[in-house]
């Protein structure tokens, strides 16, 4: 599946960013490349309205926490809206995790992901 991105700054510095499609290693760069344009300037929040979002990866993941460190350092937030059930599962997953290593390779992780998010829309 592919991925659409668009964002509309809601008001001075806080941005809606409106993901359509599946966040995986095929399309990470698209959501990647628009948090790029948004932090040319100086964000303060960032929200992430997911509710068009079917799937996420490790990929996708990591691009969302690497936006998170950047804005952290302009002291902006990062928050999410509409979340999917099985997106939901994966971040609630993700901070339910020791801070040691669990998974053995990406590969593997995007596997555990993937069945977990299938559970929600069967």
């Amino acid at each position: 599946m592919s991925l659409q991105v668009s964002h509309k700054e809601s008001r001075p510095g806080v941005f809606v960013v409106s993901p359509v499609g599946s966040i995986d290693s095929d399309t990470d760069t698209i959501l990647a490349d628009d948090f790029e344009i948004i932090f040319q300037g100086t964000p303060s929040q960032i929200v992430l309205n997911m509710a068009e979002v079917r799937y996420i990866s490790s990929a996708g993941v990591r691009v969302i926490l690497k936006a998170k460190k950047d804005i952290k350092k302009l002291d902006g937030t990062i928050s999410f809206i509409n979340l999917q059930p099985q997106i939901k599962k994966v971040f609630e997953i993700l901070n339910a995790l020791p801070t040691f290593k669990v998974f053995s390779s990406v590969k593997e992780m995007d596997s555990y992901l993937d069945a977990m998010q299938e559970k929600f829309t069967e």
